[in-house]
């Protein structure tokens, strides 16, 4: 269920009106993909709070626009300022239930691998992804399963099991995670392997395989 923001018609444009805007509290926005664009602001706090709540930032919301109604939009963009973090402008684009999307959504593992337990490392190289879906789809996260990750293997976007109607859009091939051996398990591993090396009889020693000497 999609969260519902109310949003205002907006009629002031130019830098000077719209920063005049964000000083009072609002984010300059755009619908588009409807009939025609609106131009609306959204209060600050509000949107950002909403953000707050979500894994992602590009989900569905309800936009209650005052006078016109309610719009089902997907947060296209966003615009932060570099500095303050303050969202500068946002984009919206109207859905239907046909609306395919594009969403660059983050990738959540889940559980403890296998090669975990047995000393390793697992790291994580990418955390989002791509993906196509309709709005009825449309997940907040890409949930994977790395439990069977042993030492040495990796999950790949080709690994992954996304829900369905969702397309990933990266190369399958794209390694996702992988579980690697620890500098401490490999000097362990070291150790046992000088280890053995040391204890190992010398030939023609006490106790080995040496030749018995002429009488």
């Amino acid at each position: 269920m999609a969260t519902t923001i109310e949003a205002t018609l907006r009629q002031r444009t130019g830098s000077g009106a719209l920063n005049a805007m964000r000083r009072e509290g609002y984010i300059p926005s755009v619908i588009y993909g409807a009939t025609e664009n609106k131009n609306i602001k959204v209060h600050q706090k509000t949107f950002r709070d909403h953000l707050n709540t979500k894994p992602s930032s590009q989900v569905l919301i309800d936009l209650d626009v005052e006078g016109v109604g309610e719009t089902k939009v997907f947060i296209q963009d966003i615009q932060f300022d570099a500095i303050s973090g303050a969202i500068l402008h946002a984009d919206f684009l109207a859905v239907k239930d046909d609306t395919v999307l594009t969403a660059k959504l983050p990738i959540k593992l889940h559980g403890e691998p296998a090669g975990v337990k047995a000393g390793g490392l697992l790291e994580q190289l990418v955390h989002s992804t791509k993906i196509k879906a309709l709005p009825k789809d449309l997940p907040l996260q890409i949930d994977a399963d790395v439990t069977d990750l042993e030492i040495a293997e990796n999950l790949t976007i080709g690994g992954i099991k996304f829900p369905e109607g969702v397309t990933p859009i990266l190369d399958g091939r794209v390694l996702v995670a992988l579980v690697a051996k620890t500098r401490v398990a490999q000097s362990e591993a070291a150790a046992v392997v000088e280890g053995s090396e040391q204890d190992a009889p010398e030939e023609g020693a006490e106790g080995g395989d040496a030749a018995p000497a002429a009488e």
